[in-house]
């Protein structure tokens, strides 16, 4: 890397170079896990790019590729992986100065990648009254290109799925890393190429996704005595065509009474388990009538609280998905997760009662292939790697899945193969290997044995670690 010279390759695009605000740039939320926390602290990029247009991403490409500079993309970096992470120095591309909207349409909108998701949905609401049919819970911060790059799904995922499902991303404007970048219009089944592909074989400029019908979405949360009577009744509710609901998670005690603290005025002890829901205006008072049906307690409902307990609230879905585990870890530090799905209700009580408090159980009902799953996000009491790894085997050896957030590879994470597809899309587009190094293990390690049962560690952070 001749980094004097790709920095004079760029004119005049923006350029940060104080060790302090690179180092908070070099950045995501890794530190949820303790073994990312201890395996990439010491990882910074040399510099931050931060383009105005698409035209100078084209340039720091161009001269990324001509000088070996390692490029990592970066959108807010609220993900969780170590996704944004620079594991080879270089230069942090901050895409969040892209942040127009282009078009707007009934039911579809074309954004650059750096707006952030809320943002955008205040325009689309404005302009035809839509919104976008899901979003993780770090909405008022995330950047829709962040979003498709490293996440999967989230609030929205009990009616339309994942993000990489059929439909849930109509289009995708994406730059190579080439001596002359190339601007490619990625449609169909191409989008798959680089969706959930972390910035490793394209920088993702804009992106086309539908909308579905803008509601003000009333949270609820609705109280049991066991997590087992709440996931039931979660499922339940999933299924009940007529009931328009957004979000639904099953969230056992004592989590909501020790982390939900603005909350907690309305749990009625701590050993209450809860479940959170977004639920259309139209469909409360039936909601209402179903939670009284499977003697559940309403504890709570934004339509009919004061506008002073508005005021102090967090919205319900910034309870839920990964601010479950945020909301924990600002207690208690040594608290940690997994994502994990399991197929049905006897699984999620077979685990529950493997574990107990070891583990407390956190779900959030989603739709995969059409059917209403289990998608675990449960919180784990840390005790040490060897038992986190045995936490998942017991899981897996259960006909339990686990996509290991305690990775930072896309393999490691849950696909446990090389998605070929995205392998020969890097290969095209960027043929020196600059996007992202050390996050595509089949592009650094075509010979890694996934069944091997070793961790793959990235030559650049060995490297690190030794200096």
């Amino acid at each position: 890397m001749d980094l004097s010279k790709f920095r004079a390759a760029l004119g005049d695009i923006p350029i940060e170079d104080h060790p302090r605000i690179v180092q908070q740039k070099s950045r995501d939320h890794y530190w949820y896990s303790p073994i990312l926390k201890a395996q990439l602290d010491q990882v910074t990029a040399d510099i931050v790019v931060s383009p105005r247009t698409q035209d100078e991403v084209k340039t720091i490409l161009a001269a990324a590729f001509k000088y070996e500079a390692p490029i990592t993309p970066r959108g807010a970096g609220t993900g969780n992986y170590g996704q944004a992470m620079p594991l080879s120095g270089g230069a942090i591309l901050n895409l969040m100065g892209l942040d127009r909207v282009i078009d707007i349409q009934p039911d579809r909108v074309r954004a650059e990648a750096g707006i952030i998701l809320e943002k955008l949905d205040e325009q689309t609401i404005h302009a035809v009254g839509g919104e976008m049919r899901f979003h993780p819970s770090t909405y008022r911060m995330a950047s829709l290109g962040g979003f498709i790059a490293g996440g999967s799904g989230g609030v929205g995922s009990i009616r339309w799925g994942g993000l990489r499902n059929f439909g849930n991303i109509l289009g995708l404007k994406v730059i190579t890393c080439e001596a002359e970048p190339r601007v490619l219009d990625l449609r169909g089944p191409d989008i798959l190429k680089v969706a959930h592909a972390y910035g490793t074989n394209g920088i993702i400029v804009e992106a086309e996704v539908p909308l579905t019908a803008a509601y003000k979405w009333v949270d609820v949360m609705v109280g049991f005595d066991s997590i087992i009577e709440a996931c039931a009744f979660a499922e339940q509710a999933a299924r009940q065509d007529g009931l328009l609901l957004k979000e639904i998670s099953p969230v056992a005690a004592p989590v909501a009474y020790d982390y939900f603290n603005r909350h907690r005025p309305y749990i009625k002890h701590r050993d209450q388990s809860v479940v959170l829901i977004l639920a259309a205006p139209a469909a409360a008072e039936a909601l209402a009538d179903f939670v009284a049906y499977h003697r559940g307690e309403m504890l709570y409902r934004s339509d009919k609280a004061t506008p002073e307990e508005l005021a102090k609230l967090p919205p319900m879905y910034e309870l839920a998905w990964n601010h479950t585990t945020l909301r924990a870890l600002k207690v208690d530090p040594a608290i940690t997760y997994l994502q994990t799905q399991y197929p049905d209700l006897d699984h999620v009580k077979k685990i529950i009662d493997f574990f107990g408090d070891e583990m407390p159980m956190h779900i959030e009902m989603t739709r995969f292939d059409g059917k209403i799953v289990f998608s675990g996000l449960p919180l784990v009491r840390y005790q040490s790697e060897t038992r986190l790894e045995e936490i998942i085997r017991i899981h897996e050896e259960n006909g339990c899945l686990v996509f290991n957030p305690h990775r930072y590879t896309l393999e490691e994470g849950g696909m446990k193969k090389t998605d070929r597809a995205q392998l020969a899309f890097k290969q095209e587009a960027d043929p020196k290997g600059m996007l992202n190094p050390g996050k595509m293990i089949a592009w650094d390690d075509p010979e890694f044995d996934f069944d091997s049962g070793r961790v793959w560690l990235f030559a650049g952070l060995q490297t690190l670690g030794a200096a």
